[in-house]
């Protein structure tokens, strides 16, 4: 049984303020296959702060160092496509053909999109006399 009862905030794993578990049937056998930590209004205000806090540098980042963590993230996410589909087939009782084909692909093709996306953003543009700047605002 998988148990996922941390949230990642501010770079690192970290224990709920206060641990409330919900478990995870798997609907095509009716076994709970999972626990994880149900996150408060108190975990989501720690996780906006640190969030905030990252802004400040995230926001300078060029669109290379961008792209650089997406590729890595599709990497990371490509060579886990087994490992996705079998918790994707746990979780949600789907079968396994679509669990590894449509469920995690879509997945792959979200990361994909947003890479070609960024690298073709035109974050500043001409229109007449006006520049129109597009720039990180906050979290």
């Amino acid at each position: 049984m998988r148990e996922y009862l941390k949230f990642y905030i501010d770079g690192q794993w970290v224990d709920p303020v206060e641990l409330k578990t919900l478990d995870v049937e798997n609907p095509a056998t009716e076994q709970v296959s999972g626990r994880i930590a149900a996150g408060s209004a108190a975990d989501v205000d720690k996780a906006v702060k640190a969030a905030r806090r990252a802004f400040a540098g995230w926001s300078q980042t060029t669109r290379e160092e961008r792209l650089d963590v997406l590729q890595a993230i599709f990497a990371e996410y490509s060579k886990r496509v087994g490992d996705l589909a079998e918790a994707v087939t746990e979780e949600m009782g789907a079968p396994p053909a679509l669990s590894s084909g449509m469920q995690v692909g879509l997945g792959l093709n979200h990361l994909s999109i947003a890479i070609d996306v960024l690298k073709n953003f035109k974050f500043e543009e001409q229109h007449g006399a006006t520049l129109l700047v597009k720039e990180p605002i906050g979290v």
